[in-house]
């Protein structure tokens, strides 16, 4: 397997604006830097609980499709800024902001959900969607042979991913699974797909549910997956057009 970096993103607020980026530093046993550093629990969802927790107790496009629509920028001093087209702009630093930013992202949630009521910071090793510190890897030729079954162009934001290859055979990045790779001077290991949910089926530009992901992937291989989580095993730099290959 030999592949190019097409793509990198992060996402700091969990499920809250897509960010990308053109280099990134990636450190052992940690997810890509500032990716899902912050995020938002809603009401139903337990006050006293402290590290990695699951998605379901957070705001995550899969219950909203419109969160989809965020994209994010981070500043040098931590400020993020937040855009959305049916919000006005803001710039919130997170750990003095946070009621700003739940009061931005009420109108976006649904009135029948527990409410956004609390902005938390994730452990070291990350809130990401899995119990260990994990980095996405995607696979443009998969997203293709996706969007070409469905009849439509699909844009990279509706996985969520953080380091998207070029490349590769359509679902070669399954065949990785239990070996190590390198990105850049970075070492991975490959540990396991990644079973997708609501959120890919909204368009990033609009918020809104318009392309049936989940049915086709389904219909067309079987399963739900697209895309595998990583561990960092060693560190190094990866950036856009660095080469990826079975280390």
């Amino acid at each position: 397997m030999t592949g190019q970096v097409a793509a990198l993103w992060r996402h700091p607020i969990k499920g809250i604006g897509a960010e990308a980026l053109q280099t990134v530093a990636l450190s052992p046993n940690r997810p890509l830097p500032g990716d899902r550093a912050w995020a938002v629990q809603h009401a139903g969802a337990p006050t006293d609980a402290t590290g990695w927790r699951p998605c379901r107790e957070f705001l995550r496009g899969a219950s909203s499709a419109t969160l989809m629509a965020i994209t994010a920028q981070t500043a040098a001093d931590g400020a993020i800024a937040l855009r959305h087209p049916d919000r006005p702009d803001l710039t919130v630093r997170p750990d003095a902001d946070a009621q700003a930013l739940l009061d931005w992202l009420l109108p976006l949630w649904p009135r029948d959900r527990p409410a956004p009521t609390r902005l938390v910071k994730a452990p070291e090793t990350g809130m990401t969607d899995v119990a260990f510190p994990s980095v996405a890897i995607l696979n443009t030729t998969s997203l293709r042979a996706l969007g070409q079954r469905l009849g439509q162009e699909l844009d990279q934001r509706r996985f969520r991913g953080n380091i998207w290859l070029d490349g590769l055979a359509p679902w070669e990045e399954f065949d990785l699974v239990g070996q190590e790779i390198t990105i850049g001077t970075a070492r991975l290991k490959i540990e396991e797909r990644i079973t997708r949910c609501r959120a890919t089926e909204a368009n990033p530009d609009t918020g809104q549910r318009d392309a049936a992901t989940l049915q086709m992937l389904q219909e067309g291989w079987g399963h739900q997956d697209f895309g595998v989580y990583a561990c960092v095993v060693a560190s190094g730099d990866v950036a856009i057009g660095n080469t990826a290959e079975v280390a």
